[in-house]
This record gives C-alpha cells, structure tokens and sequence, in this order.
C-alpha cells in the first residue's frame, strides 16, 4: 500500500496535486483547518478540476486538523503566512521519519517550518504551474509547468518522485534548490509589485522598462552578495522574457489585492530587503517599492506584512 499524501491547503496548487494524484490512484487525504469546512467539502462531495475546458470530480477523503491520524507525507500547500503555523499544530501527528514538500512562494516560511519539525525531512519546492480557483473546491488548470524540488541539507533523491511522474507532474529533482528559489523569489519581486502599483497585467509592465531594468539591477546585486550567482546571471532578460510570456496573466499578488486577500510581500519583496539590510546593502529602488507597496495595501485596507 502506497503511502498516504496527506495535503495541507485547499487552494489552487493544493487541489490541483491533489486531483492529479488521486487521478493516478494513489492514496490523497485532504487536511481542513475545522469542522466548518469539512462540512462544506462534504456537501460539495470532493474536489472538480478543470483540464482544458473538461471538468472532471474526485471524491478525495477529508478530514480536519484536530482528527487526522498519524502523518507520514505531508504537501505544504498553503499561503507562506499561513504554512508555520499550520505545521505547528500537525506537528504531534507526525511520524518520527515524516517528509514535508512545501509549495510556498518566496523565502523565509520554509526555514521557519523546518524549525518547527526538526526530526522531520523538509523538501523544498518552486513551481511554475499555474491554476486559478472559479469556485470553492474547483481548481482550473491554466498553465502547464514545471516543479522542481530539492533538499539542502540531504542531496538524495525522494523514492516517492515515482508517484508524481504517475500522476503526470512535470518534476524535477535539483542538488540546488536554493538557487531556484532565489531565482524565483527575484522574478516575482521584479514583477509582482510592480503589476499592483501600475493596475495592470503582466504585460503592462513592457511600458515601464526603466523601472524593471533598476530593479533588476539592485536585485542580482542583492544575489551576489547572498551568494547566489548563478541565480543573478542574465536576471533581467528573464524578467522580460517572463513578462511577455506571461503578458495576458494577472501576477498572484495582483489577484491577491484584487480580491481583498492578504498577500505574501512578507516573503517576497519584504524577505528581500530584510536580507539587503542583514548584508548592508543600499538598494534605495527595492527599498522604495516596498514602501510604495505598503503604503498602497494600507490604503485599501490589507495587511502589510
């Protein structure tokens, strides 16, 4: 019998993994934060995705924080915000040699999770899939991607990498997660904000190419310093190649404010400028933006951290 994936985070990439994997018949048990959701998931008798205009329901097994048994595999799927917390009051269901994926965007809660559950193994995930909720307890595939996965501190390769290639996800296992990460964490804080303060999508931001060029600038320079060159290399035309790319699509951040959802600027843009001042590094354009960005989310009454 295949070992359980137990998933913690209902929302877009939690459904969509979750969805998949069951799809390839393996064992999938959603985790809910209380009875109240249970109770709505059960009401909606499991989770929909939609592939390409075809929708198709899985009945996936559910139950609640307080309930749930012993927990050998535990995905990460909620809000970086979100994601310690959570693991805090899992952390007696887990079994001496748990393994967690965490799914966060940015840096800083993975660290943080890994504190919480040090006998447990925590490997570290940066995806590029895209999916979008059109409804509570839908998920609509919008974009095939890629899933890169790593462990800093144990190098060897997962077995249970087979139940993702059964289940169709694109995956790769990477000896430098960390580079992925900063790589990721440094796109999304070149284009994100900037979608939020310009009201625009993605492909707006090819009007203002001072201004991403700037950032790109302080930012490899802020990767350098971290000690991550290659994460730094040819930063900038891979900003703008993801910008058109991506030119049609709303960033997370911009749908976040959007939808008056609390964003996760704590562990992108803020994560980024906590480590500049750790390294005394004088980046008055990232700096600025966050200011920007904070004193926009105070005005339409989001948090700010």
């Amino acid at each position: 019998m295949s070992t359980t994936w137990h998933v913690l985070g209902a929302g877009s990439l939690g459904t969509l993994w979750a969805t998949r994997l069951a799809r390839a018949g393996l064992p999938v048990q959603l985790i809910l934060r209380d009875a109240a959701r249970l109770q709505a998931y059960q009401a909606a008798g499991g989770l929909t995705l939609v592939e390409q205009g075809e929708a198709q329901h899985y009945a996936i097994p559910a139950t609640t924080l307080e309930r749930v048994g012993p927990v050998d595999r535990l995905l990460v799927a909620c809000k970086a915000y979100d994601a310690e917390g959570a693991v805090a009051q899992l952390a007696n269901r887990l079994t001496p040699d748990a393994e967690l994926i965490l799914l966060q965007n940015g840096l800083g809660s993975q660290d943080a999770v890994a504190a919480r559950v040090p006998h447990a193994r925590c490997i570290f995930a940066s995806s590029t899939e895209g999916a979008f909720r059109d409804g509570d307890w839908r998920v609509v595939f919008a974009g095939h991607g890629y899933t890169w996965l790593g462990d800093a501190r144990q190098p060897v390769a997962p077995v249970w990498l087979e139940d993702l290639s059964a289940a169709g996800i694109p995956h790769e296992w990477s000896t430098d997660i960390l580079t992925r990460l900063w790589r990721k964490l440094a796109l999304n804080c070149a284009i994100n904000p900037l979608t939020v303060l310009h009201d625009c999508r993605n492909g707006g931001l090819q009007q203002h190419p001072c201004e991403v060029a700037t950032l790109c600038t302080e930012l490899s320079e802020l990767l350098e310093h971290c000690g991550q060159p290659a994460a730094a290399h040819d930063l900038q035309q891979e900003v703008e190649r993801v910008i058109l790319a991506t030119a049609a699509n709303y960033s997370s951040m911009y749908q976040d404010v959007a939808n008056q959802r609390r964003t996760e600027i704590s562990y992108l843009l803020g994560y980024a400028c906590v480590v500049a001042s750790r390294h005394q590094l004088v980046l008055p354009h990232l700096n600025q933006l966050q200011q920007r960005l904070i004193a926009h989310l105070r005005t339409r009454g989001l948090p700010s951290d």
